[in-house]
């Protein structure tokens, strides 16, 4: 079993972070999006695991190796993103006939990991939207077999997207389809699509299986990172330690999460806040936001705002998105 994790997207709807920030290392309840992907294929037995990568991909590489270095890791350059087909077909190599679960890397859901990663028939993830033409879209029978598989219809049959979880058994019969979408120019809105090329595969004979997420958390915009990062801290119950921070004159309504080596004074912190390591906080009120790490916030009021690393902010505002490397001082 090898998991293939796609990375290599430039994340425009969460610009400007992306602009110096891969999306998925951008944090969300204390974590980065990526660690809760790996994170829960590493419970349920993973051990190898392949990085498409392409956008700032050294970073991912840099990430992976210090956090995971334990792992067995592959990264693979997706140098032209021709889309989630194009990046698979990619590592094809490496894979050679084994089974794989493939992850999207803004994906992240809650589900029996395990059971999918062990499960004896190919299985994507789905869950019910209300409108599901900006999605691939799932078409099953009454025993929850995929019929059919389409990419964004602009008048769907299905209610159930696709969300981004593919366990894939016939790994051989896939890359075939691939090399056929491809070699025929089949796109889908100017890509290589992997739904394609799993119609391929329903339409050669292979079985899928639906299997529904309980929860399917969206990072792809500032709204709903936002959104997400309060369920994700409300479910988890945040995480501060007392013994690693400075709080001082300080209080902290839950839930929270601050990583190491933040000193916090004078200030009202949630709920709903995560704040990266080595944070400094002055004289500030902060609820509902994301705090990347190295950032100084000084006489500020903050309210579902996404703040980058190694930023500085003086001054007062209600709502901000702002990225890396900045200074802004409201006077």
């Amino acid at each position: 079993m090898k998991a293939i994790i796609p990375v290599a997207g430039a994340g425009t709807k969460l610009r400007p972070h992306t602009y110096t920030q891969p999306k998925a290392l951008i944090p969300i309840a204390g974590k980065t999006i990526l660690s809760f992907i790996v994170d829960q294929l590493q419970e349920a037995g993973v051990k190898e695991y392949i990085f498409i990568v392409g956008y700032l991909g050294e970073k991912i590489r840099d990430f992976v190796q210090q956090a995971y270095p334990h792992l067995q890791t592959h990264f693979v350059y997706q140098n032209e993103r021709q889309g989630t087909g194009h990046a698979i077909l990619l590592s094809q190599d490496i894979v050679q006939d084994d089974e794989l679960i493939v992850v999207l890397g803004d994906t992240i859901c809650e589900y029996d990991v395990k059971d999918v990663v062990n499960s004896l028939v190919s299985m994507l993830g789905i869950k019910k939207v209300d409108d599901p033409r900006s999605f691939g879209v799932a078409e099953l029978d009454d025993d929850g077999h995929v019929e059919r598989v389409v990419e964004k219809p602009a008048i769907p049959k299905s209610n159930m997207a696709l969300v981004g979880i593919y366990k894939i058994r016939e790994t051989h019969l896939l890359f075939e389809c691939l090399h056929q979408i491809l070699s025929q120019d089949i796109r889908t809105n100017g890509d290589y699509n992997l739904t394609d090329a799993l119609q391929c595969m329903i339409g050669k004979g292979a079985n899928f299986k639906g299997f529904r997420v309980q929860n399917w958390f969206d990072c792809g915009k500032k709204e709903t990172l936002l959104e997400s990062n309060a369920t994700l801290l409300k479910k988890n119950g945040g995480n501060v330690n007392p013994l690693q921070h400075t709080f001082e004159n300080t209080i902290i309504i839950p839930p929270v999460s601050i990583a190491p080596g933040c000193s916090i004074k004078n200030s009202i912190i949630g709920p709903h806040v995560a704040i990266g390591s080595n944070t400094t906080v002055n004289y500030s009120i902060i609820r509902d936001s994301i705090i990347g790490s190295y950032t100084n916030l000084f006489e500020v009021v903050l309210d579902n705002s996404l703040i980058g690393s190694d930023a500085s902010v003086k001054g007062l505002s209600r709502s901000l998105n702002i990225g890396d490397n900045t200074e802004i001082d409201f006077g």
